[in-house]
């Protein structure tokens, strides 16, 4: 029988899939049983496809080539055949709903409301922004959260949202948020800290932009942009992860016009889904100075040929919404696409990355968190910059609990379970103010 440890994890987000994982804990789903691998002497004989060869042979040797020729190629591949293409950026409109001062003074909070898409069909995202008091202007991190902005801080001052929310057995329901769920998620984020450090923190619940379930995109930035994505084929149109990076970038649009955030100095942030989002937020929006994944695993920093725990089969069978419709064309079969995400991370390349994994998170298999980051130190270099630091790569994944941050390309993997701790927070910290 199939370990449930995923929905633990949060994995399950909507009736139809706890459903959908009960039928697929019977022995055989279409002849085919599923039984997570983690040892690795099982793993399939693999070849990684190459990062600075073109995809009719041709070697790329200077930053000139990857930059006009080899980056757009694997942007173009990435987009077709795994996350999607998403429309145009389109305008967007912004509101102050709220001003306080928080964090016993320390800070200024704001409620945000920035609104994109059709005219009859808009989407609302609300940013909820902490600032040091009296800064000019500060770099800060912009992420996405899971159980609405109430849920990082316990202050009821901090508007409930009434948007779709997942509960914790996974069922997805309307208006589940309430006065006890204020502060529920309050250990990922340590506001204090991230305030104490010069930064800035803002977060967006990501049900606001799209609905984390399969209805086959009735809500949401889907739907509300469906006729500017309408020349886009079918098979590859955007799913949730491309849609979750697309409202960042909106949000990125209104920090840009914002005087006490620093647009020139944004990092994005994101865990586990939302950590497969920041990276192809980061790859997509050459914006962001700063690109932070933690435990993002399948389908984010892993790579997919190990087929260590979530494979694309699962993870494509359990969320057919997160990724285009091309992607379940590599199920049980990693081989045969042309990309793998060791390239995503180089598509951020020059720019600052932090890859981050824990050790009882065998799921997301940190080793292939880690040879991603790793294989993505030669287009680092190759740009002028010094990949993982010192002279040359490590030679082998870092002991638990021993962050490498000396270089532009960051990597921890820290003691415990798949989860944002302040021991995490304190790494990125310290990364970014070296690159923001």
């Amino acid at each position: 029988m199939i370990s449930l440890q995923p929905a633990k994890n949060g994995y399950l987000n909507s009736l139809p899939h706890l459903i959908w994982l009960l039928l697929l804990t019977s022995p055989v789903i279409g002849q085919t049983k599923f039984v997570a691998n983690y040892d690795e002497n099982k793993i399939p004989a693999y070849e990684l496809p190459a990062i600075l060869t073109m995809q009719d042979g041709t070697p790329v040797s200077t930053a000139q080539q990857w930059r006009e020729k080899r980056r757009p190629e694997l942007m173009d591949l990435f987009a077709k055949q795994v996350y999607g293409r998403s429309p145009e950026a389109c305008p967007i409109q912004s509101k102050v709903i709220s001003t306080t001062d928080a964090i016993q003074g320390k800070a200024l909070r704001r409620e945000v409301d920035v609104t994109f898409g059709g005219k009859s069909d808009s989407v609302t995202m609300r940013l909820l922004i902490y600032t040091p008091k009296d800064a000019k202007a500060s770099p800060a991190f912009l992420t996405l959260n899971f159980q609405g902005n109430h849920s990082i801080d316990p202050d009821p001052s901090i508007s409930l949202n009434s948007n779709w929310m997942r509960n914790r057995s996974g069922i997805t329901e309307n208006n589940l948020s309430s006065e006890k769920s204020r502060g529920v998620a309050a250990s990922r984020w340590p506001v204090e800290l991230i305030i104490d450090h010069g930064f800035a923190l803002v977060t967006i619940y990501y049900g606001d932009i799209d609905p984390d379930f399969d209805d086959q995109f009735k809500n949401g930035v889907h739907s509300a942009l469906r006729s500017e994505a309408s020349s886009i084929p079918n098979e590859e149109k955007w799913g949730s992860i491309a849609g979750w990076s697309y409202g960042l970038s909106r949000a990125m649009d209104y920090l840009q016009q914002d005087n006490q955030i620093d647009g020139n100095r944004v990092a994005v942030f994101g865990h586990s889904r939302l950590g497969k989002t920041s990276l192809w937020a980061g790859a997509s929006d050459e914006r962001f100075k700063l690109v932070i994944s933690n435990n993002s695993g399948c389908g984010g920093a892993a790579l997919s040929r190990r087929a260590i725990g979530e494979t694309i089969w699962r993870i494509n069978t359990s969320f057919p919404h997160w990724f285009c419709d091309n992607y379940p064309l590599y199920n049980e079969n990693e081989r045969d696409c042309p990309v793998d995400q060791h390239q995503l991370i180089a598509l951020i390349a020059p720019r600052a990355v932090y890859v981050a994994s824990a050790t009882e998170d065998r799921w997301a298999d940190p080793k292939g968190e880690f040879l991603s980051a790793l294989q993505a130190d030669e287009v680092y270099r190759l740009l002028g910059t010094d990949g993982m630091g010192g002279s040359a790569p490590p030679e082998k994944m870092p002991q638990a609990d021993q962050a490498i941050r000396s270089g532009t390309i960051g990597y921890h993997l820290r003691t415990g379970k798949h989860d944002v701790t302040t021991y995490d927070w304190e790494q990125y910290i310290a990364f970014a103010k070296r690159h923001l």
